[in-house]
């Protein structure tokens, strides 16, 4: 189970693997597994050092490739949007930015490759790494630990018909969720559609 979070954890923050898993649910599933302390900072430590080498993996790329590689077809599978943000929040923050886009999803895939382009010195984007890989990865898997206690007092409470009452609510959540998602990016490909027509008249107009 260590490896298969390890191995989650390295291809998500990897840009061209990202976006296959969430991170944190695999994480947080991994640590519930785990039989105590020892194993949890185990669990910690394994995650923390994937995520590092993930991220500097996509440094490494926006290093070799430069801002064209927002054209790639990469980036355009992720989004373009998402590495404009990225790019933008670098700008702004700096390393700041790589350290806080660790505890967002595909925000975190993107930033390392787009800090690589945007020219971040490495020495300041190292230091962010570590620290936020570490912090994301303790925050995860303390969180697993805890809900592991939590879920074996739930079950001598509920038993078996309380787990099939929490995994309606938890699948009615995920897919309330992306129903959400999904027609805030129609609405939004909708405005950047209706203000490019706009444009477009204006300079005929003109």
């Amino acid at each position: 189970m260590v490896l298969v979070a390890g191995l989650v954890t390295l291809g998500e923050t990897t840009i061209g693997v990202g976006l296959v898993l969430p991170g944190e649910t695999v994480l947080i599933g991994a640590a519930m597994a785990v039989p105590d302390v020892p194993a949890a900072v185990l669990v910690t430590g394994v995650v923390a050092v994937a995520a590092a080498c993930g991220d500097s993996i996509g440094y490494a790329v926006g290093r070799r490739f430069g801002p064209r590689l927002r054209e790639s077809r990469i980036i355009g599978r992720m989004g373009r949007d998402a590495w404009d943000d990225a790019a933008r929040t670098l700008r702004r923050w700096g390393p700041w930015a790589v350290l806080g886009a660790r505890f967002l999803p595909v925000v975190r895939t993107m930033t390392p490759a787009a800090a690589g382009a945007s020219g971040l010195p490495l020495r300041r984007f190292l230091p962010a790494v570590v620290v936020g890989a570490t912090v994301w990865s303790a925050v995860h898997v303390t969180a697993g630990f805890l809900l592991r206690e939590a879920a074996e007092q739930f079950e001598k409470a509920f038993g078996i018909a309380g787990w099939v009452v929490l995994a309606v609510v938890v699948v009615a959540g995920v897919v309330g969720w992306r129903v959400r998602r999904r027609r805030a990016q129609a609405r939004r490909a909708a405005a950047r559609e209706t203000v490019a027509v706009l444009a477009e008249e204006r300079r005929d107009a003109a």
